[in-house]
């Protein structure tokens, strides 16, 4: 299993998850991208990072870590969608999990993850202009989107908010233009990966259910949806955080009966 994390996470704050699911029979890998965690100072050259570093990093790893074993791909947040990305391009899982799905690229997307309206209105077309070494220039991920939002518990939101390597930490503006732009590695309507399970909390006040609904309905093949009781966008709280663990553990026994019979 490779648990990817979202805006405002990194390796560290998805180990808890990772210990859970470990429980569940499965050997869980979890990886900083590229500007979060360990991996805050990355630059590749004169370029500041971008959401394709994102996109490849993941590709390429799971190339890398391929052997018998079936895998699942897990994304909290932003990582739903590269968990989406990773699957179609690479064929080499067998089922994905995400809290949420988002495409920046629809329309309205973008006005409805960030911290404010006026962003959306201002902010968000100026970044178009954000080349060269103005690309490399920093923003506090908080400036831009709801961060306080990430939980509905006052104390994780403000250990998300106060971590320099997650939410409290800065990206380029061109990573910022790039996510904008980029969209779905592989049209939904075109996605030919495995099954995607969608494990929305049902109390996010950051990422609208209907927003990664969205993005679920124009994806081709098997699908379907759980509402997380009781969670925020982070769904950690009770009962939600028990069915997550439940619906996955069914995903994982379901995998190994596909595997063990050669399917």
């Amino acid at each position: 299993m490779l648990l990817v994390h979202g805006a405002g996470g990194n390796a560290a704050a998805m180990w808890p998850y990772a210990a859970h699911l470990s429980r569940l029979g499965a050997r869980v890998t979890v990886v900083d991208l590229p500007g979060y965690g360990r991996t805050i100072r990355v630059r590749r050259g004169r370029r500041s990072v971008s959401y394709g570093d994102w996109q490849q990093l993941l590709v390429d790893l799971v190339g890398r870590e391929h052997d018998e074993r079936p895998l699942v791909l897990v994304g909290a947040s932003m990582g739903g969608a590269l968990a989406v990305d990773t699957a179609a391009v690479t064929g080499l899982a067998k089922r994905v999990i995400a809290t949420c799905l988002l495409d920046p690229t629809r329309p309205g997307i973008a006005a409805a993850i960030v911290r404010a309206p006026w962003i959306a209105r201002l902010g968000l077309p100026l970044l178009q202009f954000a080349r060269g070494p103005a690309a490399n220039l920093r923003i506090p991920v908080r400036v831009l989107t709801p961060m306080s939002a990430i939980s509905n518990d006052p104390g994780l939101s403000h250990a998300v908010l106060t971590d320099p390597c997650g939410g409290g930490g800065s990206m380029p503006v061109g990573w910022y233009r790039s996510f904008l732009e980029a969209g779905p590695a592989i049209p939904p309507e075109q996605y030919q990966g495995p099954p995607v399970v969608l494990l929305h909390p049902a109390e996010d006040r950051w990422t609208m259910p209907e927003l990664s609904l969205d993005y679920l309905g124009r994806l081709h093949g098997k699908t379907r949806v759980v509402m997380l009781p009781g969670c925020g966008h982070f769904p950690l709280e009770e009962p939600g955080f028990q069915v997550l663990l439940d619906e996955v553990s069914d995903e994982i026994e379901q995998v190994l009966d596909d595997h063990r019979r050669g399917s």
